[in-house]
This record gives structure tokens, C-alpha cells and sequence, in this order.
């Protein structure tokens, strides 16, 4: 039986899921975002590539993650690893990838991961996985890859200065975007907001440590999806005004009327028409929750009004209100 992600997207008509992770992620404890990836992938049916290019370590890097997604129930871990553009170009080392229900890139130099795989067979056989349905995911340098734009290279700082950073070619997986990683926690506002602003077309995305942003084809647009213990914030430039095109050397860039969105877990965002998706159901469960059973809802009803000529009376806390209600309570007869 085929994994539940490639029973849907198996046609090739709809591509896989995108795991872009900010770095960081927990290995140990809760593994929140792993245990989606490998979810993704097809859990115990699962056969994950991983990838480890970018990494200066060697098969130890493979070990970890095989440890990992095997203890989360994946049914197979392999390494491909090709050190050079001429082992990305043999055919024997892409055909490893025709048969896996989930790829992973793990973090290092993105640079390196971009000079060695992108425009190869082994690019291609990432693509060409993507595309009928499999799970492709990465953390760090193998997030930054995934978007049509890659931050190469930059220092840190909120302030974007011209010259801040570098820009390669990725693997394409996410059109018309740039991300970042690590970035709340290395304060990467500045460089990735150069980049929007050079390139106002490019849709921003900055992922936080032990974070994810889950792409999803729902039913026919591209979703983002947020997962794990950060947020993941997007800068859309559409309407911006910049003056990148004449800053000077490495002076401060104008940029302004840029939207800006912080999404933690469980926000969505639509990336076709860049504006955050509702989540209603979720609302009104909430708030079904906050009420307690159908039977509180009239004792909910007589507290109402008394709740509202509390906070007329001045400005206080939710703390007190709840003692006046309490104290109300209990000197009913």
C-alpha cells in the first residue's frame, strides 16, 4: 500500500508537500517538526533520502537522521551524498531518489549545496521526486535551497543595507521566493528585506529555529503551513517603494510599504493571493471550549451582563473580574 502523501499526489498531477525548516530542529524531546516530515512521507511506510551535502561532517550526519526518523517509524533511511557536480551528474546516484517517498537536505553551506546539485541529474531527480507527490524537506542550508532565489552569503542586523548579502540560484521548488533560516534567532531581518527589496516580485520567508513552513497544494494553490515552536514572517513587497536600485556601497535601503506577517503555529497563508487564511473552524471550537458544555452556556448569559458593567466601571484587569465574579458566586443564596 502506497504512503497516504503518495496515494494523493502519486498521479503526479499535484506535487508533494515542501518541509522548509529554519534549523535547529529538536532531535530529542518532542520532535514536532521531524514527526510531520516523516508523517509526510508516509510514516511506517516511508523510504527517506537524505541528503547531507552541505554538511562539512560525514556519514555521521546520515546516522543522526537516520536514528531519528527510524525511531519516528520511518521503514527505510538512506544516505545519497554527491560530493562534486560530476557525481551529481551519474545517472545510478539519481535513480536512488525514484523510489523514495520523502528527501531531506540537511543543514551546512547552502552555497556548496547549490554549486554541486542545482542544473545537475541529481537536481533534476529532486524535481522530478516533488513533482510526483514525494515529501521534499530540508533544514538550514537545505531550506534556503528549496526557493527559486537563495540567500548564498550576509551578515545579520534589522537595518537592510545594500550589498547585506549575496543571492544564488536554487532548486526552483518554491517559485518566485526567497527564504531564510535561523532568523529571529541570528536577526536575519535586514538581509532578507534587502533582497525584497531588489527584488519586490520575490516573496520573502524567514524561518525561525526548530520551525517549519509546510507547503501544501490545497486543493490547487500552494499553502503555507506553520509548524513547531517559532514563527515563520514573510515580507511581500508587491506595492513597495525602494531606492535599492541607487543606494550607495553599504548604506542603508529605503523600504517602505512592505506587508509584513509573523505566523506562528497553526497559521496558514495563501501564496498565490499572499494574504492569511482564516482559521474559523479552529475559532469556534475555541471559543466553544472557553464556554464549557451546553449546559453553562445560560449561567454564561446571566454573568453577561453583570461582565459588562464591570468593564464599563474603569479599567480592570481580567484577574479582578474573575474574583468579583467569583466572590458574586459564592454570596448568591
Amino acid at each position: 500500500m502506497p504512503p497516504p502523501e503518495m496515494s494523493r499526489h502519486g498521479s503526479g498531477d499535484t506535487p508533494g508537500p515542501l518541509f522548509v525548516i529554519g534549523g535547529a530542529e529538536d532531535k530529542l524531546r518532542r520532535r514536532t517538526v521531524l514527526t510531520r516530515f516523516v508523517e509526510s512521507a508516509g510514516g511506517a511506510d516511508a523510504r527517506i533520502a537524505v541528503i547531507p551535502t552541505a554538511s562539512s561532517l560525514g556519514p555521521e550526519v546520515v546516522e543522526v537522521y537516520d536514528a531519528v526518523f527510524r525511531k519516528l517509524g520511518a521503514h527505510e533511511v538512506f544516505g545519497a551524498r554527491p560530493e562534486d557536480r560530476e557525481q551529481a551528474n551519474d545517472p545510478a546516484l539519481a535513480e536512488r531518489l525514484g523510489d523514495a517517498t520523502g528527501i531531506f537536505m540537511t543543514g551546512g553551506n547552502q552555497l556548496k549545496l547549490s554549486a554541486v546539485i542545482a542544473g545537475t541529474a541529481f537536481g533534476d531527480a529532486i524535481l522530478a521526486a516533488h513533482r510526483r507527490g514525494a515529501t521534499v524537506g530540508g533544514t538550514s542550508a537545505g531550506a534556503s535551497i528549496q526557493s527559486s532565489h537563495m540567500v548564498a552569503f550576509g551578515s545579520g542586523g534589522t537595518t537592510p543595507k545594500q550589498r547585506m548579502t549575496q543571492v544564488a540560484a536554487g532548486l526552483g521548488l518554491l517559485p518566485g521566493c526567497v527564504i531564510d533560516q535561523h532568523f529571529e534567532q541570528r536577526n536575519r531581518y535586514g538581509r532578507l528585506l534587502m533582497i525584497v527589496s531588489q527584488s519586490p516580485q520575490l516573496l520573502g520567508i524567514g524561518v525561525d529555529e526548530d520551525t517549519g513552513a509546510v507547503i501544501r497544494h490545497d486543493p490547487d494553490r500552494p499553502v503555507l503551513e506553520v509548524v513547531g515552536r517559532g514563527a515563520v514572517t514573510i515580507l511581500d513587497g508587491g506595492h513597495m517603494v525602494s531606492n535599492a536600485h541607487e543606494a550607495k556601497r553599504n548604506l542603508p535601503i529605503l523600504a517602505s510599504g512592505v506587508e509584513l506577517h509573523v505566523l506562528p503555529a497553526g497559521a496558514r497563508f495563501d501564496m498565490t493571493t499572499r494574504t492569511l487564511i482564516p482559521d474559523e473552524a479552529r475559532v469556534i471550537e475555541e471559543e466553544v471550549d472557553e464556554l464549557g458544555p451546553v449546559a453553562d452556556l445560560a449561567a454564561a448569559g446571566r454573568d453577561l451582563g453583570k461582565l459588562a458593567r464591570d468593564i464599563a466601571a474603569g479599567d480592570v484587569s481580567p484577574t479582578v473580574l474573575r474574583r468579583r465574579r467569583a466572590r458574586r458566586t459564592q454570596e448568591a443564596p
